[in-house]
């Protein structure tokens, strides 16, 4: 499959320029059939299937392709809802006391930010690291977590759309005894990617943007050696060796990180979602984003915010009037985003063309 093929397969495609990815994909036909099949299944072949062990078979699958996709083992995979929900798992899994500390970036997500926000009321402290032009500064960056807990980071800021050295910023905080938490949910489907070398603790996704996969289906890695350190208090059947057991032994794997019942319908999607996407190749999907992101930027000139060389699909750049821009682009249609400082941001993917970003420009 090449991109005009994805395209092809994208009935969003056939009604507007969607440049918005980095907040939601349009899943491709197939991925949607993959849900609505599942659903059907679960809810209409009762009478020859046992739900609970064709949903385990449906959810090992899942933990495959998702295992396969980051370079993991699937043991090393925790289906969860999405990236926020990874990350406040691995939040309410740690045993904190009043004086250990936080560091975060002003880059992340609401998603990387409440989580922690929340422990503050527990005496847990925060440091949140400044990032001018979406950069990590490194020297500042080691002072910070010099008697760190935990760190918390994006592998790609989705306000600058520049990629972190997270490999780096994991060293560093490993050095000072810290965990790692990396949201990585605008890196998957977007770049190849193999979370093993960036030596994080834990990495949160979602198979809802870069993927095109369905809403509900996310995912969370958690290194093996750093299992220990994570004693889940959001716990059901699934978290547990021996749900009917007079104890409490958790899975010797990151499914301790799963809870209970849940819909199986969005992992067949991301199943499909996984599976389409590698099938495009992650290598022709990083060149069509390249050559289509020159073009913006070399049309926005001095607007730009983002960096001028590729890093990534995520463009930001300021514009006069957002609400009238938004408000031009949705007339157009035009699908964009405005962001908490002010400027615009168009996620450009695989599935558009060239004549999207010129249509952008006319407008911007």
């Amino acid at each position: 499959m090449d991109p005009a093929a994805l395209r092809a397969d994208i009935p969003a495609c056939e009604s507007c320029a969607y440049m918005n990815t980095g907040a939601s994909g349009p899943s491709p036909r197939s991925v949607v059939e993959a849900v609505t099949e599942a659903q059907r299944r679960h809810e209409f072949d009762v009478c020859e299937t046992d739900h609970y062990t064709a949903a385990a078979d449906l959810l090992a699958e899942a933990r495959e392709a998702v295992a396969g996709h980051v370079g993991v083992r699937s043991d090393d995979i925790a289906l969860v809802a999405s990236t926020g929900d990874g990350i406040s798992r691995i939040a309410n899994a740690i045993d904190w006391e009043p004086g250990d500390r936080v560091v975060n970036t002003d880059l992340e997500h609401p998603s990387g930010v409440l989580p922690w926000r929340r422990l503050t009321e527990q005496g847990v402290e925060v440091t949140t690291l400044s990032c001018p032009d979406g950069r990590l500064p490194m020297e500042a960056y080691r002072e910070a977590v010099a008697d760190a807990k935990l760190v918390c980071l994006s592998s790609e800021s989705w306000v600058h759309g520049t990629q972190l050295s997270v490999e780096r910023a994991v060293e560093i905080a490993h050095d000072a005894g810290a965990l790692v938490i990396v949201d990585a949910v605008q890196t998957v489907g977007q770049h190849p990617i193999d979370v093993t070398e960036w030596g994080a603790d834990a990495v949160c996704a979602s198979g809802h943007k870069w993927l095109l996969g369905p809403w509900g289906a996310g995912f969370t890695y958690v290194a093996p050696d750093s299992l220990d350190s994570f004693r889940p208090r959001h716990i059901g059947y699934r978290s547990v060796a021996e749900p009917n057991g007079e104890g409490l032994e958790y899975h010797p794997d990151a499914r301790r990180f799963e809870v209970s019942t849940t819909s199986v319908a969005p992992y067949a999607g991301l199943i499909e979602a996984i599976g389409t996407i590698e099938t495009v190749g992650l290598d022709t999907i990083e060149d069509h984003i390249e050559r289509l992101t020159d073009r913006l930027k070399t049309g926005l000139g001095d607007r730009l915010v983002s960096p001028r060389e590729y890093e990534s699909g995520l463009v930001v750049f300021e514009s006069d009037d957002p609400d009238a821009l938004l408000e031009r682009a949705s007339d157009a249609g035009v699908v964009i985003r405005d962001l908490p400082s002010g400027d615009v941001r168009a996620s450009v993917h695989a599935f558009n063309t060239a004549a999207e970003i010129d249509r952008l420009l006319e407008l911007a």
